[in-house]
């Protein structure tokens, strides 16, 4: 990826994340990427091709973060992983997720398929651990952790410590 593309990058997933996809033009972008519009559509063909190739970006992200969880293999290791995994994140990255949150209401884009993953590994680990509905306790766990990523984005993470504290005391860990 060229310097350019990636100044094309960054300005569009902070707008987009900042202003909504929808309320968003090229010109906006390449005025704050400091490109001319024209090299927007030469790299990602259209506004949409430019979204796809952040929600690529993100997905990957994703992937990543949650590959140590994935590949733990002690079930209350994989639990104290996830929990903490939202506190260890570089406040930069912050632009990401927010998007995510714009997007899922703006455009109805869920992002499922990136966490489906994660929810399975959290099942797993239930599992193990003997909970009575391991599927259901995976699903409330991802759910409560999307609400706090949500107070992390809009409030700080000084904010959200405390919940990260109580669910590792819940879950005894």
């Amino acid at each position: 990826m060229t310097i350019k593309q990636e100044k094309i990058l960054n300005a569009a997933l902070e707008l987009f994340a900042n202003d909504g996809y929808n309320v968003v033009s090229t010109s906006k972008i390449a005025n704050r990427a400091g490109v001319s519009e024209g090299l927007i559509f030469r790299h990602f063909e259209s506004k949409q091709g430019l979204l796809d190739a952040i929600l690529k970006l993100a997905f990957d992200k994703a992937a990543e973060l949650y590959a140590p969880i994935i590949l733990e293999e002690n079930p209350k290791e994989v639990l104290v992983k996830a929990i903490t995994l939202l506190f260890e994140g570089d406040a930069e990255e912050y632009h990401f997720w927010k998007l995510q949150f714009k997007l899922k209401w703006e455009l109805e884009i869920s992002g499922r398929a990136k966490t489906q993953p994660f929810v399975d590994k959290l099942t797993w680990a239930f599992g193990e651990l003997g909970y009575v509905n391991p599927q259901k306790e995976a699903e409330l766990l991802q759910h409560i952790l999307e609400s706090i990523l949500g107070g992390i984005i809009k409030d700080g993470l000084d904010t959200q410590l405390h919940l990260r504290d109580f669910l590792l005391n819940k879950y005894q860990l």
